[in-house]
């Protein structure tokens, strides 16, 4: 048995929790998610607790703690909210937001245009060129954060790109770096 399943999710103040017919139903502050949950899968409300019981089974077992962190990721989202920070990294690189667009300025000869999607709120800071998505379901704010990113993902030499704060990124020496110390290897014409 998973050992995530069995912890209980506790449900907060000012969040109500419904479950109907294998669907786990969460309503707060920052609106209203629902998860539904795999066959074997059941959940109950008890205390300000949802608990999660499985039916047993190899392969209920993964299932089953992934779909109590699911519950968990509905409650969460619901009262507080996910975020997740994209830092420009570039000279010039520049990005901005005007209404449900945000138009990246990444070095080539036009600008790129993302359109974000519903339940995602995208602020630029624009003296660091800082992108910030917000949101309550955390897998929608995770899979922009990634398409954001792979419009331009930091490149290994100079690690310009767009990239996640905190992200480390793994640089590679240049030519000039390789060149050194390998003698005169080249090219002589022969005679």
């Amino acid at each position: 048995m998973s050992r995530i399943g069995k912890m209980p999710v506790v449900v907060p103040q000012g969040v109500q929790v419904t479950i109907t017919q294998g669907k786990v139903t969460a309503k707060g502050p920052k609106g209203q998610l629902e998860q539904p949950l795999p066959d074997g899968i059941k959940a109950e409300l008890k205390d300000g607790k949802v608990l999660l019981t499985s039916a047993g089974g190899k392969e209920l077992s993964a299932m089953y703690g992934m779909s109590r962190a699911r519950v968990h990721n509905i409650v969460e989202g619901v009262q507080h909210g996910f975020t997740k920070v994209l830092d420009v990294v570039g000279l010039g690189f520049k990005a901005a937001i005007a209404g449900d667009k945000l138009t990246l300025n990444l070095g080539w000869s036009h600008p790129y245009d993302f359109f974000v999607p519903k339940g995602v709120t995208v602020t630029v800071d624009p003296k660091t060129q800082a992108i910030t998505l917000t949101g309550a379901d955390k897998d929608v704010v995770g899979q922009t954060a990634a398409s954001i990113r792979a419009i331009k993902p930091p490149e290994p030499y100079k690690g310009t790109g767009i990239r996640y704060r905190g992200e480390h990124i793994v640089k590679k020496a240049g030519k000039t770096a390789a060149g050194v110390g390998g003698g005169a290897a080249g090219g002589g014409a022969k005679k």
